[in-house]
């Protein structure tokens, strides 16, 4: 593990951590700062929300954790060698969506200024956007798609698995069971939970929906007037939508973002989505509709539904880096 120091990270409203840990993963064989050796391309990994840079170690329910996955694929030589780099962007709202944010802090800048160059600077990496993929899981494969789009100088290939995508399918059947939860054990009040979540010794897993919704609309919505705090996006009392808040949050759905970012995915030399048929977060759609707005503008790209859940997309991670580190190398 190595430490960046992030100036981007730094005072951010919710008093975070500005000193992130940082898993660099290198192939048998490639040495830190190996002048001589041939460079590679790299691979960023970004974490769902609430996830924290340890479970990338933690084994699955087949004892293997993902940084063992990654390691066989290589021994196999199913994959081109290339650097692998496990991001921290946990925030004490759950995630940060990998966005600037005024609520959480910059992000996206933390990721795509600060990470990647003191991983070129450290490292034997072909330090250029076509030689760099990122890849993540739930929000962070939303990750993988907003930061492809928004910042095309820096990614060159991506692959999202069960990504957020289709806001109306995956955040919308949320906000009733987040109001009610508001209402039964906050007596409706944003307040009193917004006084919770700040309390030491908070867990998340008190009010898991609540939390969630929270937490992503500090991403999407933050609240300009309140650092740290976030505009909610439905009514507290019913869980019907507020309609100006909600289409804000629809503009950061990549379905909707990808018309106005065309030359950008073109631009990917590797487009990978999968979800499983059984996501419980309706990903599966949102990854078909994702899929179908691409093919409308003619971007390229491949779709993989598998049978399977939310988690199961752990395992197939690996073999999507092989596709990546395939397409990069060129």
């Amino acid at each position: 593990m190595v430490v960046v120091r992030s100036e981007a990270l730094a005072d951010n409203p919710l008093g975070d951590p500005s000193h992130r840990p940082l898993y660099v993963y290198r192939p048998p064989g490639v040495a830190v700062g190996a002048s001589g050796r041939a460079r590679l391309p790299t691979i960023y990994m970004l974490q769902g929300f609430g996830g924290r840079i340890e479970e990338w170690l933690a084994p699955d329910s087949d004892g293997l954790t993902t940084v063992e996955r990654v390691d066989s694929m290589f021994a196999r030589g199913e994959s081109a060698p290339a650097v692998i780099v496990f991001v921290d962007a946990w925030t004490s709202r759950g995630g940060s969506q990998f966005l600037n944010s005024t609520s959480t802090g910059r992000y996206l800048d933390y990721v795509c200024d600060e990470v990647v160059e003191f991983v070129d600077g450290r490292y034997p990496t072909l330090a250029a956007r076509e030689h760099r993929g990122v890849s993540g899981k739930s929000s962070g494969g939303y990750g993988a798609l907003a930061l492809s789009m928004l910042r095309p100088d820096v990614f060159g290939a991506l692959a999202s698995h069960a990504g957020d995508a289709l806001f109306e399918s995956c955040y919308r059947p949320l906000f009733p069971a987040a109001a009610r939860m508001l209402r039964d054990e906050f007596g409706g009040s944003w307040e009193a939970f917004e006084q919770r979540i700040d309390e030491p010794g908070f867990d998340w897993r008190e009010c898991p929906v609540l939390f969630a919704a929270y937490g992503t609309a500090c991403a999407y919505t933050p609240d300009p007037g309140r650092p740290g705090m976030a505009l909610i996006p439905f009514d507290s009392l019913t869980g019907r939508p507020i309609e100006e808040v909600w289409e804000r949050w629809l503009a950061l759905d990549p379905v909707r973002m990808a018309a106005h970012h065309v030359e950008a995915l073109a631009g990917l030399r590797r487009i990978y989505i999968d979800a499983g048929r059984h996501d419980e977060f309706f990903l599966d759609l949102g990854a078909l509709a994702l899929s179908v707005e691409l093919g409308r503008l003619g971007i390229a790209h491949s779709l993989e539904l598998f049978d399977g859940n939310h988690d199961g997309v752990d395992r197939r991670m690996p073999a999507a880096i092989a596709q990546l580190t395939h397409a990069l190398r060129e």
